[in-house]
């Protein structure tokens, strides 16, 4: 008895420490479509871009790229461009210790300055901030986590911005350049800064994660749709095309792709809505994120246009963006 009692018990731990793949979003979710303007700013300054000083380069004879995420100088920490400036102008010398960050690694290198009546220039072009619209895609109304866009943000220069802080505003579509075979179009639009609904936690190849902040409507609830619950025909995407209103658009998924290495253009689909073609020529810029609808269930979001063919898109799974949003 006691050999069976001691075999339960080890038999029980096992279980107990094996991981576990348990996430805490809720079944049912709100599906938004809203427009929002979204700000972040960085861990760090990034580099993006590089000048001469007398001809001469100081960042490219230091190895610094444009790219690049400057973390200390002398081994004082930098968040923003205020304190780098800061810390440059008060070490008075010609030549100062960088850490920065290049595909996450930490890299150390000397960067000599050049004094002028201003103070001291380095030769890089930096920035701790960027800004920008897309749609929201849906809130958990248990946790109010929100997720957006479906995919990371990116600077101009292809550096996905590691977020220190950052805020969503209400935003109002104000026109529509619309997308032709080979040129995406885009939203144009404003947002209210002075409002903020939602702070940024997360910046990720499977979108932007945050608490929401505004009063959640519990009216517009869709169940989770699990990626072999989707299937071919029929769907719809929610999003706006002028001013702040969410409409319905109709959709044709085309093909689903469950290989779990391809986390993003899980759904292929087209536009079939007239209306929707009509003006925007198809998918445009700022319509990542908008949820995708199959029968009464959220499956996915909007991520990507098909450059040669704007009437095409891609979307992300829904829950590859509930799991991002719950970790």
């Amino acid at each position: 008895m006691m050999y069976k009692f001691k075999k339960i018990i080890i038999m029980f731990l096992i279980y107990f420490l094996l991981p576990l793949n348990v996430f805490a979003y809720s079944d049912y979710i709100l599906a938004s479509g809203k427009n929002i303007g979204i700000e972040l700013h960085s861990k760090g300054v990034l580099v993006v871009g590089l000048y001469e000083i007398n001809n001469i380069s100081p960042g490219v004879d230091a190895g610094i790229e444009v790219g690049d995420i400057i973390v200390e100088i002398d081994n004082k920490k930098i968040n923003n461009i205020n304190e780098l400036v800061e810390t440059v102008n008060n070490i008075k010398i010609d030549n100062i210790n960088i850490s920065y960050f290049r595909n996450n690694i930490l890299n150390k290198t000397n960067l000599k300055l050049y004094k002028d009546n201003n103070g001291y220039k380095t030769g890089l072009y930096v920035k701790d901030s960027i800004s920008g619209i897309g749609t929201l895609t849906y809130i958990d109304p248990n946790t109010s986590i929100f997720g957006a866009l479906g995919h990371e943000i990116i600077d101009s220069s292809g550096t996905k911005l590691e977020v220190n802080t950052g805020t969503i505003y209400p935003s109002n579509v104000t026109g529509i350049t619309k997308s032709l075979d080979g040129v995406p179009g885009e939203k144009n639009a404003r947002y209210d800064s002075s409002t903020i609904i939602g702070n940024v936690s997360e910046n990720t190849n499977h979108g932007v994660f945050g608490k929401y902040l505004d009063k959640i409507n519990t009216t517009n609830l869709y169940k989770v749709a699990k990626p072999d619950m989707i299937k071919k025909g029929k769907a719809k995407i929610l999003t706006v095309i002028s001013n702040d209103k969410v409409e319905e658009f109709e959709i044709n998924i085309l093909k689903i792709n469950t290989n779990i290495k391809q986390t993003t253009k899980n759904i292929l689909f087209e536009v079939t809505d007239e209306n929707l073609l009509n003006i925007t020529g198809g998918i445009v810029q700022g319509m990542s994120g908008s949820p995708i609808i199959q029968d009464n269930y959220i499956i996915g979001a909007v991520t990507h246009v098909v450059v040669d063919n704007p009437k095409r898109g891609y979307g992300i799974f829904i829950t590859n963006m509930l799991e991002e949003g719950e970790n």
